[in-house]
């Protein structure tokens, strides 16, 4: 099953760190993406108006062999995790930061973090797409909680202790294997050179699996990628 985080009782008793941590999320949220963009553009950005949901797990092994020093993430010994549940057009196109400043109450705070690897991560996650949605942050959470819940992570990634070798293919055929409604169009893989980085699942805004549109496709090389072990 994909890594949850703590309770929202104990999520609440932190609010006001997470908040003192947001004004760091730019510089955060920058350095992650760089190995998780889209080959797809940005298109006028209005929210509620989209297609469908890319829903993104992100291979934590992976993004922690560079970025050690997030120990909110990298000190707990994920698998995938939630990067982000993202609003997206089926002519490839998508559309982000549909608001200059959308605040996150403290409800939405104590939710997200029971979702997201980390604060930073998850401010940065609502302020880039989830203010696209045309939902309010506590109900885009709940969304992402709900669309997690479709995707049932393969046996083969619940947090292996040695190193996996697998080809782009066989990790779409181990998702298809362990959620037979998807369909070999409907999730993509992404890498980072050799490396497993993601895997995208495309999900209906009613959080039913769909073919993905225009730009959404495997971005691996085509020979076995390395899967880092949990650690």
């Amino acid at each position: 099953m994909l890594t949850r985080n703590p309770p929202a009782w104990w999520c609440l008793a932190n609010c006001l760190v997470y908040c003192l941590a947001l004004g760091l999320a730019a510089s955060v949220a920058e350095a992650r993406h760089h190995n998780h963009h889209r080959d797809t553009a940005a298109t006028p950005s209005i929210a509620g108006q989209y297609d469908y949901f890319l829903l993104s797990l992100s291979w934590s092994p992976s993004y922690c062999l560079t970025h050690q020093q997030d120990r909110a993430q990298c000190s707990k010994g994920y698998g995938f995790v939630l990067h982000g549940l993202w609003p997206q057009n089926a002519d490839g196109g998508y559309p982000e930061n549909c608001a200059a400043d959308a605040p996150l109450t403290a409800a939405a705070l104590a939710r997200g973090a029971t979702l997201f690897p980390s604060p930073r991560l998850m401010q940065h996650e609502w302020q880039r797409h989830g203010s696209c949605t045309g939902l309010d942050a506590l109900t885009y959470f709940n969304t992402a909680d709900r669309a997690i819940a479709v995707v049932k992570i393969p046996a083969i990634f619940e947090a292996p202790r040695s190193n996996l070798s697998m080809s782009a293919d066989e990790i779409v055929a181990a998702f298809r294997a362990a959620n037979p409604a998807l369909n070999a169009d409907g999730l993509a893989v992404a890498c980072n050179r050799a490396e497993l980085s993601e895997v995208r699942v495309c999900l209906t805004q009613g959080l039913v699996p769909t073919a993905c549109g225009r730009g959404v496709r495997n971005a691996c090389p085509d020979a076995a990628l390395r899967i880092p072990a949990a650690r």
